[in-house]
């Protein structure tokens, strides 16, 4: 029987799945089941084509976001699962080796949208203290401006240089 540990009512997360737990998945109402373990993480896992073909036969749909540890808050990973989050059908159903690699994803996507304060409630909720983790989860919701770029014109930089320098004088 999984084990699953909801942290809102659209995602769970869940230890590594067995054939077996697909078909479980769908009768518990799953949708969608996101794999986050590379394959080769562990000796006698299921590869993630496995995994799919598994998903596939219990009418769930399927997506492979391999994370590993160190890369949990990278752009890339953070932004394709809540590519994942927003394109799938859910409730989702989210693995990795413990389950929690896919909590601190869905932490990471959410940060993104909702506040912090918010997702780290959602996550103690479900068991999982990650008040260690607000700095990265701020990041996250701060990301917006990583990528603004200012939109002053040259000319408009040249007069706030040219005022600065008046007032210097």
């Amino acid at each position: 029987m999984i084990a699953t540990r909801p942290l809102s009512p659209t995602y769970s997360v869940a230890a590594a799945l067995m054939l077996s737990d697909f078909a479980e998945a769908a009768a518990l109402g799953f949708k969608t089941v996101i794999n986050f373990r590379p394959d080769d993480e562990a000796a006698g896992q299921l590869t993630s084509d496995e995994a799919k073909r598994a998903a596939i036969a219990a009418g769930l749909a399927y997506k492979h976001i391999p994370a590993q540890k160190h890369d949990l808050f990278t752009d890339a990973i953070v932004s394709e699962t809540v590519g994942a989050l927003e394109a799938m059908a859910g409730p989702v159903l989210a693995a990795c080796a413990s389950g929690q690699r896919a909590a601190i994803l869905w932490a990471a996507a959410s940060a993104r949208s909702q506040s912090v304060t918010s997702v780290l409630e959602s996550t103690q909720a479900a068991g999982f203290n990650f008040d260690v983790l607000r700095d990265d989860l701020e990041a996250q919701a701060d990301r917006a401006r990583w990528n603004q770029t200012d939109h002053f014109t040259t000319t408009e930089i040249a007069s706030s240089t040219t005022a600065t320098r008046l007032a210097a004088a």
